[in-house]
């Protein structure tokens, strides 16, 4: 079947009908209408794969054909598929997640209360979270929230990634940071951005938009690396959070050590998932860089070998982790060199790319579960 033209789901097991034939068992099953009320079911057993396609600068110029090339190179079907919808452009992307969710995928969107240019490194702009909090966007709220809810499949939102790192300009650093807020028995910065979530969440709530389950997506390690900047001092509780997410990179820049996969994963894993017992993890954005190695690392981990220890330990070392999202985009840096952590950068990373997704434990069909029609 081509997946453009077939939306590619697991199909769901209702309770009766169960036919014999030979000495096998069958299960009597229903296909489920993804055009109809659905939800995303949580795998049991498995992970789902999927993948941000290097949508442009903007992060949002998604399209089928550079979807399908990147699945026929990697040869597996995405379940999950990221853009970015920035605030800046003070608009909803329905075409693009129209086009993630034709093609049997679900959209990830990372909704960045963010200004053109788009720049990173510095303080707030005219999104900042204290306007957020003011009242100042809520027309554009609301009139998001409306498409989303219009939009009518699932959909994963994530506000204000990585908010435990400065060079987004929501961090906590730039609201407070380490002051005390004694009416609220917490750390300025990091309230103000668990604030600004609670009153997006709502108030897309109030707006009927109950398609969306959001993430609660951290870097790592935060940085600066302190106690005021931890994942539990942002976290806004667990009524408003459906998933736990992880920012996972090895060497970006040329300068950078490639440090394994345990010393990123195993801390961070541990401290996320202490926020919450039972929500599902996310390694929402993972990736390493391809450099030319001088002669006294030789012994440093190169980009194939950290490739594969991600596959096999995302699925095995980590049980709570459900999903997890490879970074594949490449940029130039300022002294002309390029950071390349395309799953193609090397014919030896993409080589290892292929055979560690393709083991049967990394999904690419997504489980879905119909819902009552209203």
């Amino acid at each position: 079947m081509c997946v453009n033209r077939v939306f590619r789901v697991a199909t769901a097991l209702i309770g009766l009908g169960l036919a014999l034939i030979g000495c096998r068992e069958h299960v009597a099953v229903a296909q489920v209408d993804p055009n109809g009320p659905v939800d995303v079911v949580i795998p049991e057993h498995g992970v789902y794969t999927g993948a941000f396609m290097d949508f442009g600068d903007e992060e949002d110029d998604v399209s089928l054909e550079v979807i399908e090339d990147f699945e026929q190179m990697i040869g597996k079907h995405q379940a999950i598929i990221a853009s970015s919808s920035y605030w800046g452009e003070q608009n909803f992307p329905v075409d693009n997640l129209n086009v993630i969710w034709r093609h049997g995928s679900l959209p990830l969107v990372f909704w960045s209360p963010w200004d053109k240019p788009y720049e990173e490194d510095h303080g707030p702009d005219k999104f900042s979270l204290t306007e957020i909090l003011a009242g100042k966007w809520d027309a554009y709220i609301d009139k998001w929230a409306d498409a989303a809810r219009d939009f009518g499949h699932p959909i994963i939102v994530v506000f204000g990634v990585e908010m435990n790192g400065t060079w987004f300009p929501w961090s906590g650093a730039y609201y407070g940071g380490a002051q005390w807020d004694s009416e609220h028995n917490n750390w300025k910065g990091p309230e103000t951005f668990r604030n600004a979530f609670r009153y997006i969440v709502d108030r897309v709530r109030a707006r009927g938009a109950s398609n969306i389950k959001w993430m609660f997506h951290t870097n790592n390690y935060p940085y600066p690396y302190e106690p005021w900047n931890c994942a539990a001092a942002y976290y806004p509780g667990s009524d408003y959070v459906d998933w736990l997410g992880l920012s996972v990179y090895g060497q970006q820049y040329k300068d950078e050590p490639n440090p394994d996969v345990p010393s990123l994963v195993d801390w961070p894993y541990q401290e996320i998932c202490r926020l919450d017992p039972h929500k599902p993890v996310m390694i929402a954005e993972w990736a390493t860089g391809e450099f030319p190695l001088a002669s006294a690392d030789r012994k440093a981990m190169r980009k194939p070998e950290w490739i594969k220890q991600a596959l096999e330990l995302f699925r095995t070392r980590y049980p709570r982790v459900k999903a997890a999202l490879y970074w594949h985009e490449r940029w130039q840096n300022a002294d002309g060199s390029y950071s390349n952590l395309r799953v193609n950068s090397s014919v030896e990373s993409l080589r290892a790319y292929q055979k560690g997704i393709a083991d049967p434990d990394w999904l690419g069909d997504l489980i879905l579960r119909a819902l009552p029609k209203r």
